[in-house]
């Protein structure tokens, strides 16, 4: 088990390096149902993810005692990593659009971290947050690859951005399970750790806004696809399977409850897909407790991801594991206790 001041790029580099945000499913659906422009566009992604897989990892920037600097690199269309920096913490402003929402969105994410939950950077030791933007040329992902947060530009036809707070919080949250012990990115580990991305990318988007759970819209991704695109987001955690339903994208796959789970062997054993189980039981355990999400919910969920240590943990061990969580925090028998078993078994998950 690695601890938390370990890195996980040099431990393990397959476990966690390829969080991508744009699933199999989405990239099979396009090829199934688009004209040749996506089908371009989709299979130029597929080849550009092979390429990155296979190349070794970059290891993280180190970690310092203080808060963590923010650094942008524009790869120029190319896959150089972390390509040439162009914006540095407390540096002057770029002109491009795109090294500027990355600074800010990594900037968000850090400080949601910091306030609300007590941890520095995505190591808690104040490591280096690093993006890069232009990646490959109309690049259709982002992703993080153990080091670093990594966006292309989007075709501009289906996608036509990627550095929105959701996304950003999404992928830099994968950079923190992976160094609080980590969950094996495959069927319902993979699930929880895809869940856990979105959980907390949305958390982010409701700290930055000051939205309640009742407020928020629950959604990630909102903003990455182009205009005439019949898709509000990637995914929701208030209602999933309704993020999008498009000719070019297909419909929405995830299920809501375990009646419903997806068994396949792609994506990973269907880790996309199958998130929004647990997902939806967040949600639901948010709505029940009302007032802003992070401030209970999202302690207990961090809380068990902290103290599961369990990288092959199941749907009913990570909610087993909340139950005993929110105990710690609001005492056995509680009102917290109570929402959070009932949400769980609101998703068919009886703990």
């Amino acid at each position: 088990m690695e601890s938390s001041s370990s890195s996980p790029v040099a431990n393990d580099p397959c476990r966690h390096s390829m969080a991508c945000l744009m699933p199999p499913h989405l990239v099979e659906a396009v090829l199934a149902g688009g004209g040749d422009d996506h089908k371009a566009t989709v299979l130029a992604v597929g080849e550009h993810m092979d390429e990155v897989r296979e190349a070794p990892p970059r290891q993280p920037p180190p970690s310092t005692a203080t808060p963590p600097a923010r650094q942008v690199g524009d790869a120029g269309d190319s896959d150089t990593l972390p390509g040439t920096v162009v914006r540095e913490e407390g540096g002057p402003e770029s002109k491009d659009s795109r090294v500027e929402e990355a600074y800010e969105v990594a900037g968000a994410v850090y400080r949601f971290y910091r306030e609300v939950l007590d941890r520095n950077s995505i190591d808690d030791r104040g490591m280096t947050i690093v993006s890069t933007v232009h990646y490959k040329k109309d690049f259709a992902n982002a992703f993080w690859n153990g080091a670093e947060m990594i966006y292309g530009d989007g075709d501009g036809t289906i996608f036509k951005t990627f550095a929105v707070p959701t996304v950003t919080a999404h992928e830099i949250t994968h950079g923190v399970i992976a160094y609080s012990g980590g969950l094996v990115y495959r069927d319902q580990p993979g699930a929880l750790n895809e869940s856990l991305a979105d959980v907390f990318a949305c958390l982010v988007e409701q700290h930055t806004l000051g939205h309640t759970a009742a407020e928020a819209s629950w959604l990630v991704g909102q903003g990455v696809f182009a205009d005439g695109i019949q898709a509000t987001a990637l995914r929701s955690l208030k209602a999933p399977g309704t993020a999008y339903d498009d000719p070019h994208l297909g419909k929405d796959p995830q299920p809501y409850h375990m009646d419903h789970y997806v068994h396949v062997t792609k994506d990973d054993g269907g880790v996309h897909i199958n998130s929004g189980i647990p997902s939806h039981a967040f949600y639901l355990l948010a709505q029940a407790l009302g007032g802003h999400a992070w401030e209970k919910a999202g302690q207990i969920w961090y809380g068990t991801l902290q103290a599961l240590q369990n990288p092959h943990a199941t749907f009913h061990d990570f909610a087993r594991k909340t139950i005993e969580v929110a105990g710690w925090i609001y005492q056995t028998g509680s009102l917290e206790v109570q929402h959070t078993r009932r949400a769980w078994k609101l998703v068919g998950i009886d703990v």
